[in-house]
This record gives C-alpha cells, structure tokens and sequence, in this order.
C-alpha cells in the first residue's frame, strides 16, 4: 500500500483554478482557515479570488513559508487579488460551536462577504456545505486534500489568514505578555503550557481545549459553566 503523500512533495500551482474557468466557472475563490490548533485567541478564515492575468510567483502552503516570506505573500496577494475577506471566530465562539464547526462557519462568513460573490470555491479538504446552520451553502465547491500546498488559491488564502491571526497574537502578547504569544502564536509549545500552568487562563483562552480544562479544573471542581 502506498505511504500518504508528504504535503511538502506538491507543488502549489492555478491548476485546478484553470480546470474551473475551462468548465465555464468566472470568479473562483480559494478559502482557508488558521489558528484551529491554538490554545487561545480568534480562528481566522480567509476567501480569495486570484486575478488569472496577475501571477504571484512563488505562491505556496503558508506553513511553508518563513514569516518574512508570508508578510511579503500577503501585501502581494492584497495588492494583486481580484477580491479578498479575511474574517475572526472569536475563543467564546470555537468553544460553542466546536472548533470544526467554528472552522467551517469562518469560511462561509469569508465566503459571503465577498461581493460580488465567487461562482466556484476551492477549499483545504473543508466541506462547507454540511450541517450548515445558517442555512445550505448552494455556491459549488470542492475540497481538496492538502489544498494549501496544491492550489494557490487556498494557499493565497492561508497566507492571509495566517498573517492576520499572527498579527492579532502580537497585539495579545502586548496585553498578556506573561504568556509569549509573539513567540508561540496561542500554540501549545512547552514554554506556553508552562506559563498557562504558572498564571491560569486569562479571557482569551479556549476552555474547551484539554490544556485550559486541566487548568481550570482546581479553580472550579464540580465543571465550568457555559
């Protein structure tokens, strides 16, 4: 049986955005989310619309990237896109929905900010329009399996995604700088889960999350009210 394939041995190219405009399909967005992972602060989403006449050469999988090379990517991609939304899930939001719900609701919200709106979406292996509670997405879409590192359009859009998330993270380090989240980004690393240990969760934080359930579990015994 053969081994799945490493994210890193794709090349991220407009193929299955020109596949789309073949079939007939105009404004073909790429959609993808960051912070899914994180311990604290907004998940935030991003939907994109390349111009075809305007390449960005180079474009890749945001985890790919240096973060000089994503600041680069990302005025690029603002200067150059057709059309872009970057839009927040808050903490309180991904601990009542679910953080793959909270994913899914980020993208549509993206989605539909655009205006006008795409024909065509491209997503990283998120279906949008399952258990839609805000009522069935009917634009059609495809989910695509490492999307971020095949197809520039997601990739465009984790880039702004990932850049507006790490952005946010350094104006929460100003406020809770006992944390280092200009260092971790909200992750859990060593150095934060010890500091989580050491000072407890503040507001931001994700009560959900093992982490800060383990936490706040000595301050509340009996469970934590919604």
């Amino acid at each position: 049986m053969p081994r799945p394939r490493d994210p890193k041995d794709f090349n991220c190219t407009r193929r299955l955005e020109a596949q789309a405009l073949r079939r007939g399909w105009c404004r073909v967005a790429g959609c993808d989310e960051a912070g899914r992972g994180a311990l604290l602060g907004p998940l935030y989403a991003a939907a994109v619309v390349l111009d075809p006449d305007r390449p960005i050469p180079g474009l890749d999988d945001s985890k790919k990237l240096s973060p000089h090379e994503r600041q680069e990517f990302d005025a690029e991609i603002r200067e150059k896109a057709v059309v872009f939304q970057v839009v927040a899930v808050t903490a309180a939001e991904v601990d009542e929905l679910n953080v793959y719900e909270a994913s899914r609701q980020a993208m549509l919200r993206a989605l539909r900010a655009i205006a006008p709106p795409p024909d065509f979406v491209l997503t990283d292996a998120m279906p949008l329009a399952r258990g839609n509670r805000d009522g069935e997405f009917t634009i059609p879409h495809r989910a695509i399996i490492h999307g971020d590192a095949r197809c520039a359009s997601i990739a465009a859009a984790s880039i702004l995604a990932k850049v507006s998330r790490d952005r946010h993270m350094l104006e929460l380090d100003r406020t809770y700088p006992q944390y280092g989240l200009a260092r971790n980004k909200g992750y859990g690393t060593r150095d934060h889960l010890e500091a989580l240990a050491r000072f407890g969760p503040c507001s931001e934080y994700r009560r959900s999350y093992q982490p800060v359930k383990d936490c706040l579990l000595p301050l509340f015994p009996f469970g934590v009210s919604a």
